[in-house]
């Protein structure tokens, strides 16, 4: 049987790039089929999309040639303050705070700008003669046999491979089309994404604000200028978008506070709806999926981008060692080896997110209590709170060799 490449990456947004590099490190032949232009998201003005990379995260970038490229560019996070409280009320005197130097390892993690990540991408696939970046152009259909997936494009053109894997976010069309069925439900809220400028530093501090309508991420990004994570009500979120900007800063500077002082807009706003959407396998007959293809999850804790990287990592890993026990690597012996090493890490960071966000978006005053008292009690012991800590900066559970 003979066959164009190894793997057919379908979704060419992050988690896509990623896992072609690793894949093409290990010695498999990769094609990447993105639906927008190479230039969509590499452009040089600053729009103000950015990520939270974990520790773990970023060994991985380090490990398939793209941190080096980027560490310039992106913003350590020294700190990180979690508290909870009221828009124009100030926090609550109990807090949980990560401090500097609190891992041996490094730093908890870094800030990096969307457009900073996808371009050093785009230039290591160019660099590697195993990877084939297909753009303006997407997988419509998908045939598995026993031998191979034949990968149907729109443009008409057909890739043989080995195994097809879905990068192709929370609306998998090879998700659907493999038959794999998806389990969620919405949340009621919208974040409203945006970078502000500030005129004090943050020094590296990311603060995390619980409020009863939900959560203020303050995420610093390179000189005095933050990433924010704002969710609100669906109906609020929707009125807040449609004011102007001055208006904008003005519903945003109660939430905020003025511990940066004066604030300004800096790049684009956007929202996104929150939800929770979970394929109910991460696998199929020569398919496997990745990243928002097999989980979204709300961006508390900011480890979307985190957790599909954990995925890249395992099935690099374990489609590295299967070829080198001379496996066919499509198989579905081969594939439940990845399905199983995810599921459970996925399900465990799902559920703490879900219940973080059920248990801090209300204002009830019971739970208001006990969930403010946690976050001392956690703070107060050392133990706790390291926990805490390497589970942020993604060392725990059992870690593909990627980001060892």
């Amino acid at each position: 049987m003979s066959y164009d490449r190894d793997i057919v990456i379908a979704g060419g947004g992050l988690n896509g790039p990623a896992l072609a590099l690793g894949l093409a490190q290990a010695g498999f032949t990769v094609t990447v089929v993105d639906p927008r232009p190479r230039s969509a998201r590499a452009e040089d003005n600053f729009d103000g999309r950015g990520y939270a990379l974990a520790l773990a995260s970023t060994r991985l970038l380090d490990a398939i040639g793209v941190w080096s490229r980027v560490k310039s560019d992106a913003q350590v996070m020294n700190e990180i303050k979690v508290t909870d409280g009221r828009a124009g009320e100030g926090p609550s005197p109990f807090f949980l705070h990560f401090e500097r130097g609190a891992l041996e390892e490094g730093p908890m993690g870094h800030m990096l700008e969307d457009r900073f990540l996808y371009r050093a991408f785009l230039a290591a696939m160019d660099e590697d003669d195993r990877i084939t970046l297909i753009t303006e152009d997407s997988v419509v259909e998908q045939e598995v046999d026993t031998a191979g997936v034949t990968a149907t494009l729109a443009s008409g053109q057909t890739i043989r491979a080995r195994l097809l894997v879905g990068c192709d976010g929370r609306q998998s069309g090879v998700q659907r089309r493999a038959g794999i069925t998806r389990t969620g439900w919405g949340y009621g809220q919208t974040a409203l994404v945006c970078a502000i400028a500030h005129e004090k530093p943050h020094d590296g501090v990311a603060h995390q604000f619980f409020m009863p309508p939900g959560p203020l991420a303050i995420l610093p990004l390179p000189g005095n200028i933050s990433s924010i994570v704002w969710s609100e009500t669906d109906e609020t979120a929707a009125r807040f978008q449609s004011l102007s900007d001055e208006d904008y800063l003005a519903a945003l500077r109660p939430r905020f506070g003025d511990f940066l002082g004066e604030i300004s807009l800096a790049g684009k706003r956007f929202t996104y709806p929150l939800n929770l959407t979970v394929a109910d396998a991460f696998i199929a007959d020569r398919v496997a999926l990745v990243g928002d293809a097999a989980h979204g999850m709300h961006p508390i804790a900011g480890q979307g981008l985190n957790a599909g990287l954990r995925d890249v990592g395992a099935l690099v890993q374990v489609l590295d060692e299967a070829r080198r026990r001379g496996e066919d690597i499509g198989t579905e012996a081969v594939l439940e080896r990845y399905q199983e090493w995810r599921r459970f890490d996925t399900q465990a960071l799902i559920a703490a997110t879900d219940l973080t966000n059920k248990l801090f978006s209300n204002d009830n005053p019971l739970l208001r209590l006990g969930r403010d008292l946690g976050l001392g009690l956690v703070n107060a012991i050392p133990p706790l709170r390291r926990g805490m800590i390497r589970e942020a900066a993604g060392l725990t559970g059992e870690l593909p060799a990627l980001m060892r």
